[in-house]
């Protein structure tokens, strides 16, 4: 609860300063929008001729990119605003100043602040994936799973992205490394069965974005298997888990400012 307390002064206060600009929601809806119809034109030019990539459907295929505008709506407004900080920060040397806060230092750099503008993305994949699941006839039981399967996703997400911020301790230039991730993410606007087999392979075990979008949408179709079900499980609680004591790991390596 304590820590719930302290999100929730986190938040209030991020959003405080945020309304100050709101016109800045303005102009980020209407990014949103361009992107959102960039990405539908796209996957509309593959479905020309009643061609359907890797068997997809084309509303099955919208299922999919509204994971992935949800992911990236998740990655705006709450991974790049805090965990991009964490390299300044140890460029800087005012790590120290949270390392001495009574806090957790992980929850402090993963949720000081939040970017709220970035939410239109996610209110456009969130109205994108229930039209899709409209058409597709999906029920309650539907989107539960499939949103179940996309909580699934950030927590991979998330610990991806803290696992390279933390290497700032050791590399100055992790910030490429976090461009080459959301480059890599940027596979996920279409079902992975799309792509040829080797790029399936990588966008599954090396990079899951696979996980990301195509599995949290069959999880919504009824196509999750028993095996890709444990298989997500099991990689974002490893994950998570080496998230953290790869956090503990670096901070030994980590000289303060003072010292």
């Amino acid at each position: 609860m304590r820590y719930l307390r302290v999100l929730g002064r986190f938040w209030g206060t991020a959003l405080a300063a945020e309304l100050e600009y709101r016109g800045n929601f303005l102009l980020a809806a209407l990014s949103a929008l361009g992107a959102a119809a960039g990405s539908l034109f796209g996957i509309s030019l593959l479905y020309q001729g009643g061609y359907q990539p890797g068997g997809w459907k084309f509303e099955e295929a919208l299922l999919v990119l509204a994971a992935f505008l949800m992911m990236d709506s998740f990655a705006f407004t709450l991974l790049s605003p805090n965990l991009n900080r964490v390299v300044e920060q140890v460029q800087k040397g005012t790590l120290d100043f949270v390392l001495l806060k009574p806090l957790d230092s992980q929850f402090w750099l993963s949720f000081r602040t939040l970017a709220p503008w970035s939410l239109s993305d996610g209110i456009i994949g969130l109205s994108l994936w229930f039209y899709a699941g409209y058409r597709l006839g999906l029920g309650l039981a539907d989107y539960g799973v499939g949103s179940g399967l996309l909580a699934v996703a950030f927590v991979m997400l998330y610990s991806l992205w803290f696992i390279i911020s933390a290497s700032s301790i050791w590399f100055v230039k992790v910030a490429n490394a976090t461009e080459v991730l959301r480059a890599l993410l940027e596979a996920g606007r279409f079902p992975v069965q799309a792509f040829p087999v080797a790029y399936r392979f990588i966008f599954t075990f090396v990079v899951p974005v696979a996980f990301l979008t195509t599995v949290p949408a069959e999880a919504a179709l009824g196509r999750l298997t028993p095996a890709n079900l444990g298989l997500a499980l099991l990689i974002a609680l490893f994950l998570l888990l080496f998230s953290r004591v790869f956090w503990r790991f670096a901070l030994r390596s980590y000289t303060s400012a003072s010292s």
